[in-house]
């Protein structure tokens, strides 16, 4: 069975990272108003850079959706309108929001705007769905990770004049719908204003019920079977519990719901969100290409290849689980450890085909004989490393080896290329 192809949506951390998004296949890109996004501290975009950013994406018939997704205290409603009012200048496709009384502020300055309802306002069933439609306007909910697909069919059938979108890859806070209060608990920082430490990813020793006279002596009265200790906060204790594969309460595995992407356009959803704005060049080209085929092979009605699936496993990830989709939390495994088959060996910035001859920014060490993987938009081959040098080198000494970090690196390859391909190697 065909189906109308649903919007595949990428992270943008960066007007980079926005542009090789659009190259590996993405129809649009979300990224964060400065200072007003939940990825404040990564975010890279200055006011002036989103203007470029949306004329980029619009001169490419692509969207850009900006995210204002903070749960705003009294001090910031009033900076976070004059930026809005900057941002509604620029006409992007439409605002991620969260706070319902900034999304009453917007709705009555600018009835015109186009919001979309952000996962941390926990969209999980079709009455608030009709609320944020009928009283707020919202034109999209982007639903809670917590739904089911057979929730989220129902929540189409109800409300039908509401576009749903949701999230198909990426971290996930162990938290509801990443409303998280570990890192403002250990560092002050508040998740829900833009600033998470990501504390629930740090490394924690585990102390068993029998070492508390161990507890006791560092000067703790926590009484309890497990302890956590955190590594950069020795002697500060907190209790928690573990079954028979560890403790795994702080940390998800990441989702990945590449196997249930015909269940999900056929449950009504019609935007397919990859999460990590934050993550790394590999990582966004990676899964945007493996998706884009995926979804332009569901749509004709064909099935998934194994090869296509296999290809996320060659990214850094903590595993893969299918989240709530299948509807019981039995569907989330905890067994296994992350896996990689990949490393980002650098990033092609300029090339001369009539030599072909590549200029690289390394990010890790590469050898003379070393077997790399020249990954593109539209092709992926093989490559033996010849010859290497350093670009700004005139008298062209050859090296046998190069570290990561050298921006300026010139290499020997076999094929023409052309923009936006990046370099792997093959671990393990």
């Amino acid at each position: 069975m065909k189906y109308n192809k649903p919007e595949l949506l990428a992270p943008a951390g960066s007007f980079e990272k926005m542009q090789y998004a659009f190259m590996y296949g993405a129809d649009a890109v979300y990224a964060g108003i400065p200072m007003f996004s939940l990825r404040a501290r990564e975010n890279r975009f200055s006011i002036d850079e989103v203007r470029k950013a949306v004329e980029y994406a619009h001169n490419l018939n692509k969207k850009i959706y900006l995210t204002a997704n903070i749960y705003a205290h009294n001090h910031k409603i009033e900076s976070f309108i004059e930026a809005f009012d900057e941002m509604i200048k620029l006409r992007p496709d439409g605002f991620i929001m969260s706070d319902p009384g900034l999304i009453m502020i917007v709705r009555e300055k600018y009835p015109k705007s186009v919001i979309h309802l952000s996962t941390q306002a926990n969209n999980v069933n079709y009455a608030q769905a009709r609320f944020w439609k009928k009283y707020l306007g919202v034109e999209r909910i982007i639903l809670a990770r917590e739904l089911s697909i057979k929730e989220i069919a129902e929540i189409h059938k109800k409300v039908p004049d509401i576009e749903l979108e949701a999230f198909v890859h990426g971290a996930i806070c162990m938290s509801y719908s990443g409303r998280c209060l570990i890192s403002n608990y250990l560092t002050g920082r508040d998740s829900n204003q833009g600033i998470c430490s990501h504390s629930c990813r740090w490394k924690y020793r585990l102390y068993k019920e029998e070492e508390g006279e161990f507890l006791r002596e560092k000067g703790s009265n926590i009484q309890g079977k497990y302890y956590l200790e955190e590594q950069e906060r020795p002697g500060e204790f907190l209790p928690i519990d573990e079954d028979e594969h560890g403790t795994y309460i702080l940390n998800s595995r990441d989702m990945c719901a590449i196997n249930v992407l015909e269940d999900l356009v056929r449950a009504g959803v019609i935007s397919l969100k990859i999460e990590g704005r934050s993550k790394t060049l590999n990582y966004l080209c990676t899964t945007v290409k493996v998706y884009r085929e995926a979804i332009d092979k569901v749509c004709d009605g064909k099935k998934i290849p194994d090869e296509l699936i296999n290809e996320l496993a060659s990214i850094s990830s903590r595993g893969f689980i299918p989240g709530f989709f299948k509807g019981s939390i039995d569907s989330i495994d905890y067994t296994g450890m992350s896996y990689q088959t990949h490393q980002s060996i650098g990033i092609i910035r300029n090339f001369d085909n009539a030599n072909k001859v590549i200029d690289i920014e390394m990010k890790n060490r590469v050898s003379k004989g070393d077997e790399i993987e020249i990954y593109g938009p539209n092709e992926i081959f093989t490559q033996k490393v010849k010859e290497m040098w350093y670009t700004d080198d005139s008298e062209k000494e050859m090296l046998d080896t190069v570290h990561g970090g050298h921006k300026n690196v010139s290499m020997k390859i076999d094929k023409q290329i052309s923009d936006f391909y990046l370099i792997r190697k093959k671990i393990g």
